[in-house]
């Protein structure tokens, strides 16, 4: 219960690699993130250090990150952060991975054209009878059980 979740705003640095397990789809990428500064010398924003993160996606955020994410694409990843360090040929490493919730297109930066992953079938729409709308006033019956008649709900002012 104790994650530290994240909400990276950067880049696509790698072309998702998707495969599927035995678990279920998997797909991965690296993402860079760029803090971003203004230098009042130069009067100008200036780029700073660069992160870089190892985004896995799982089932069908797997699926649907690798059909619609290229390199280069800016987007907003959710999800939970592992630090991991390991010793390789003696050498100490670490890597920052997030474990993705969401991944979506940065809308502040370009225009994204949603599909739905499994659109309903032309007749599993037009069969579906419409629904009308809900009544939501419901008749009081007066005390005489006479005629049905409306009576307003008072409001709360706050």
């Amino acid at each position: 219960m104790n994650e530290t979740m994240v909400c990276a705003v950067g880049n696509v640095a790698t072309q998702p690699v998707y495969r599927e397990l035995a678990a279920g789809p998997s797909a991965r990428f690296r993402l860079a993130v760029t803090a971003r500064y203004w230098d009042r010398e130069k009067s100008t924003w200036t780029d700073g250090h660069t992160n870089f993160f190892t985004v896995w996606a799982n089932r069908q955020l797997a699926t649907n990150a690798a059909a619609s994410l290229s390199v280069g694409d800016p987007v907003i990843v959710q999800g939970r952060l592992k630090v991991r360090t390991d010793v390789r040929e003696g050498q100490s490493w670490t890597s920052a991975d997030i474990d993705a919730v969401a991944i979506g297109h940065d809308l502040a930066r370009g225009t994204s054209a949603f599909r739905r992953a499994n659109p309903k079938s032309e007749t599993e729409t037009t069969s579906s009878p419409a629904q009308s709308e809900p009544a939501w006033e419901t008749p009081v019956a007066d005390s005489a059980g006479a005629e049905l008649q409306q009576r307003p709900e008072p409001a709360a002012v706050t």
